[in-house]
């Protein structure tokens, strides 16, 4: 069943040949010339002329049938073939033509119909040879035409059947690098929002403060000075890491902070100005992943309630169950003019919920008490 791999049509097959459809038409109307050139024969017998003639032309006539209509074909080159030998090149390259156009269980009896012309012809017109040996040469001439046919048709059909896999397969690699490259950029993103842009809105708020409270004493203007300077330095390393990341594999980057490093992000917001109320377990033990998640909720929150409700005291409360960490960030709302609020561009909640769901935990953020909560609760098998 191999020619039947990919069922082409005969149109297919005829366009992509079409460059030597007109010599081989050209050589078969030659061939169909000399079938029926004149011969001692006719002398006695001018009929026969006129009937080679005749069944010549018909026979070319009935070739270009085997494309629609291969078994009809067959009968009336058969026929034709059984009358005249003129009809001899248009069957047998009936039988090919079907051969390579249609399936097997097709164009066997285009070519069993040829056969079966050629065994009646050499009855009434003999030649040189005995009727068995020429039943010989017929079956096996028309044998090797068919297989022939049926072997360039399975050919083309696995050509076409591989050719469709490269294409597919092509389309597929560029679908698998065009989502890698999405990944990438957006886990990119989430980061240099999570580090980086926590670390410039900070830079913002401090600076914000200095410009709107100039009753302030030069030693609140000299920390609050300090901490531009660090969170400057800081952010300037964050920016290096994200750099790292787009030039470095993952294990030349520095290590991701966790858990452990809530505490010094807290400080800076207490440096900053903030009330900041911290409650963690000294004992509190976290795989990687789900450290890092606990800590850009904590930076996600503190980022939002510094944008969105400056001078608000903030609680921060990270606790553990037999089976999840849950982690609360709530602010009490705005408070006065301590700070400007910062405008942002509403894709760190969205960063953080892809990060805690592939961590399979949830994300809460809505209206509380006046101000806002945001709580994490993400699962943890050990």
């Amino acid at each position: 069943m191999t020619p039947d791999l990919v069922d082409c049509p005969p149109e297919a097959v005829l366009r992509a040949h079409r460059g030597s459809l007109v010599p081989a038409l050209v050589g078969l109307a030659a061939l169909t010339g000399l079938a029926a050139w004149p011969h001692g024969s006719y002398g006695t017998a001018p009929v026969l002329l006129v009937l080679d003639v005749a069944v010549g032309v018909a026979a070319l006539a009935a070739v270009p049938l085997v494309l629609r209509r291969p078994t009809l074909a067959g009968v009336v080159l058969g026929v034709l073939a059984a009358l005249s030998p003129a009809a001899t090149p248009a069957a047998t390259a009936g039988t090919f033509v079907a051969a390579r156009l249609h399936p097997v269980r097709t164009s066997w009896r285009v070519a069993a119909a040829s056969a079966a012309g050629h065994a009646v012809l050499v009855l009434w017109r003999p030649t040189g040879l005995q009727w068995g040996w020429w039943m010989v040469c017929d079956v096996a001439v028309h044998a090797a035409l068919l297989g022939w046919g049926a072997y360039l048709r399975a050919r083309a059909s696995l050509l076409d059947v591989w050719r469709e896999r490269a294409v597919r397969a092509e389309r597929e690699q560029e679908r698998r690098v065009d989502e890698a490259r999405l990944a990438e950029r957006t886990r990119i993103a989430r980061e240099m929002h999570d580090s980086l842009a926590h670390r410039l809105s900070l830079l913002a708020t401090t600076a914000g403060a200095l410009e709107y409270r100039p009753d302030l004493s030069p030693e609140q203007v000299a920390g609050a000075a300090g901490v531009v300077r660090e969170q400057a330095g800081a952010a300037l390393d964050d920016l290096r890491t994200v750099v790292g990341l787009l030039r470095s594999g993952p294990d030349e980057l520095a290590p991701q902070p966790g858990l452990a490093d809530v505490a010094a992000l807290v400080d800076q917001q207490r440096a900053a100005g903030t009330h900041v109320d911290l409650q963690v377990p000294d004992d509190l033990d976290l795989p990687a992943a789900v450290g890092l998640a606990v800590f850009r909720t904590c930076q996600e929150g503190l980022t939002n309630a510094r944008r969105h409700a400056p001078g608000s005291a903030v609680q921060v409360e990270v606790a553990r169950s037999h089976d999840a960490v849950r982690v609360r960030v709530q602010d009490d709302g705005p408070r006065g003019r301590a700070a400007v609020p910062i405008e942002g561009t509403g894709t760190g909640l969205v960063g953080l919920r892809e990060r805690v769901e592939l961590l399979g935990g949830r994300v809460e953020a809505r209206p509380a008490a006046g101000g806002f909560v945001l709580a994490v609760e993400i699962p943890v098998t050990r």
